[in-house]
């Protein structure tokens, strides 16, 4: 399992994003230098920008984010 100092994140762009309890964060879109920004949905869409601290494992398809679907709305939806 890789934590967050050893993922190469230039691998996780267009993997899916998952979060505590398998939930859906979308699939990554890009990686800042202390975030990473996600998107959900096709109508209803939906930004993320969850720091890079957070992340836990990435395993090939999945990037593991130490937060929940709720925090993930409440701390760091990407507002219009």
């Amino acid at each position: 399992m890789s934590t967050d100092n050893n993922v190469d994140f230039a691998d996780v762009i267009k993997k899916e994003a998952r979060g505590i309890n398998d939930a859906d964060l979308g699939e990554v879109q890009e990686v800042r230098q202390d975030n990473v920004i996600t998107k959900t949905g096709v109508v209803d869409k939906e930004v993320y920008s969850i720091p890079k601290n957070l992340v836990e494992k990435y395993e090939g398809h999945n990037l593991w984010f130490r937060v929940t679907k709720e925090e993930a709305e409440n701390l760091y939806k990407v507002k219009d």
